[in-house]
């Protein structure tokens, strides 16, 4: 992997990655003007959680025409946010972030009932490929291998930021999911705080481990692959299976085999193995019904600081789920769930594991090659 950086217009930071060396960064010819974000955190005195609050979002890009995309190289009469006529992955500051170290005129009140602080932190966009019409799924072994090397080279960078106290990479593909640019592109999210599931993970953690003396999530792992009714697809460093009780219609999780904190402590065998696994799973997922399966694939790491207690006790993983219940129905948020938080699933996860399953046959899961794709 090579790195090059490049600066945009405004002063955002853009960053190339390549297979091969020479890459020269190409300047960005846009009159843009500089962004100041007024984000702000305020804590639920409910619930204790933080809330971001981020105005200046409201009128970001939304679902531009695909000649005017702003993911797509740049072009001779376009400028978009890649100023350059062709790249393999591309990562760059979000021009309208939720969560910035640029964050000015926003006051910390440290009221012990209504909290509230600047909304430290950094947003980036990750371009995994320059094809429009692509899919991570469509990405070949060696690009899927590329956006995994970028993903852990940001968490490395991310994880050493003093502002930052965890490293959330995702994606959102679909319209149903509510996605404002369709070009394939995730997001990182390097935040000042533990949000609430990974806090929520870590806590079952500590507590399993205080109670057994064993790693909570090498037992789900040892437990998932002894049943092995749940299994969805393996290769000899990662695991993905539909979890025991699983919240959504569809859902898989996808694990090493053996623990790591983060991405970016993969070895290369590992970062092989997730990237062949990841492509395997979400070519199921597209298999499923007749158009493409809108998904969340949401990266569970360990906290960003080796001093946190509960570092130790990380494993890495990604929890991958969609809201589509059927072919032309959707899941959408009872009152127990929005209002509670107590979820309710229609579909057996063990009935979910088995369609996954037999999906294999459209393509060659087992190398993680599309039917086709030469080795």
């Amino acid at each position: 992997m090579f790195r090059t950086d490049g600066r945009l217009a405004d002063g955002r930071t853009i960053r190339w990655y390549d297979r091969t060396a020479g890459r020269e960064p190409s300047p960005d010819t846009r009159d843009l003007p500089t962004t100041t974000p007024m984000s702000q955190i305020r804590r639920d005195p409910l619930t204790g959680e933080r809330i971001v609050l981020a105005a200046h979002r409201q009128n970001r890009t939304f679902m531009p025409p695909a000649d005017e995309c702003p993911l797509c190289p740049s072009r001779d009469g376009y400028a978009s946010e890649v100023p350059s006529d062709s790249y393999e992955v591309a990562v760059f500051d979000n021009r309208f972030p939720a969560l910035s170290d640029a964050v000015v005129d926003v006051p910390t009140e440290d009221d012990p009932l209504f909290a509230s602080a600047p909304a430290h932190g950094t947003c980036e966009v990750v371009c995994f490929s320059e094809r429009h019409d692509a899919s991570f799924k469509d990405l070949g072994l060696e690009q899927a291998r590329l956006v995994v090397d970028a993903w852990a080279d940001r968490t490395r960078e991310l994880s050493a930021r003093d502002s930052v106290e965890y490293v959330y990479p995702f994606e959102n593909r679909g319209v149903e999911i509510g996605v404002t640019l369709p070009h394939p592109h995730g997001q990182i999210y390097a935040f000042g705080f533990v949000p609430p599931r990974a806090a929520t993970e870590l806590a079952r953690a500590r507590a399993h481990h205080d109670a057994t003396g064993r790693n909570l999530f090498g037992d789900v792992i040892a437990r998932e692959l002894a049943d092995g009714a749940r299994i969805v697809a393996e290769n000899d460093t990662w695991v993905a299976f539909v979890p025991f009780a699983a919240r959504w219609p569809v859902e898989v999780h996808l694990y090493p085999r053996t623990q790591v904190a983060d991405l970016a402590a993969l070895d290369d065998a590992q970062r092989d193995g997730l990237a062949a696994l990841y492509r395997d799973v979400l070519t199921r997922f597209d298999a499923l019904y007749d158009a493409p399966l809108p998904y969340i694939s949401a990266w569970q790491q360990a906290p960003a600081k080796a001093d946190h207690p509960d570092r130790e006790l990380a494993w890495l993983h990604v929890e991958l789920f969609s809201i589509r219940r059927s072919a032309d129905k959707l899941k959408y948020l009872a009152g127990t769930e929005s209002g509670q938080g107590a979820f309710s699933n229609d579909v057996s996860p063990e009935a979910v594991a088995q369609r996954l399953r037999e999906v294999a046959d459209a393509f060659d899961g087992g190398s993680g090659r599309e039917v086709g794709e030469s080795s």
